[in-house]
């Protein structure tokens, strides 16, 4: 098994100070926000497919388990608060805790799950970061299922016919290019430190 090191994520390959770390959360939080805006709705189903899962993979994986978590409770945070963030420009406490809430708790758990990984050199290589980044979506799929199927009082079948099963292809695309990306940065940086 793989232990962290002081390169550990490609955030790591910055200076460290507390300003880039700041920032760092920031714009994963606003990648995040942006990527959820591109909304294609799925009839049928509350859950409207967006890139936020994408952004939420890289800031996973680039940062760190605890930066890159740390963006999407700025992001929950920022949208609960009113900024009209969420999918398709929701925001609240309301939006928040609704049939889609779920999936942006999801986000916090994928981004720490991911970031785990990356911290032990899953990200280098395509063989480990595409599961790496498949870990993070079922983080996202199991919160969101599991909370669409309490808030709308549906069946788990019901659940995963309406929450899972019509983004499986969409997210395996998201996952992939991810899981492309991460390793072709750390290839482009001529870091060869391996953890």
């Amino acid at each position: 098994m793989y232990a962290a090191t002081p390169t550990a994520t490609l955030a790591d390959l910055l200076p460290a100070t507390r300003l880039r770390t700041a920032a760092l959360v920031v714009g994963a939080a606003a990648l995040t926000a942006v990527c959820a805006q591109i909304t294609v709705p799925v009839p049928g189903s509350p859950v409207p497919v967006t890139l936020q899962t994408f952004a939420v993979l890289l800031a996973g994986a680039g940062l760190g388990w605890r930066a890159g978590g740390a963006s999407q409770l700025l992001y929950l945070a920022v949208g609960a608060l009113g900024a009209p963030i969420y999918a398709g420009g929701d925001s609240g406490w309301a939006s928040l805790t609704s049939a889609t809430g779920g999936y942006l708790v999801g986000f916090v758990l994928a981004a720490v799950a991911v970031g785990l990984l990356a911290e032990r050199g899953h990200d280098r290589r395509i063989v480990t970061a595409v599961p790496a980044m498949l870990i993070g979506s079922a983080a996202v799929y199991l919160c969101g299922v599991t909370w669409l199927a309490h808030s709308m009082d549906w069946t788990a079948t019901m659940a995963i016919d309406k929450g899972l099963t019509p983004y499986l292809v969409g997210d395996a695309v998201k996952l992939v290019v991810a899981g492309l990306l991460l390793p072709a940065a750390w290839a482009l940086s001529g870091s060869d430190e391996t953890p």
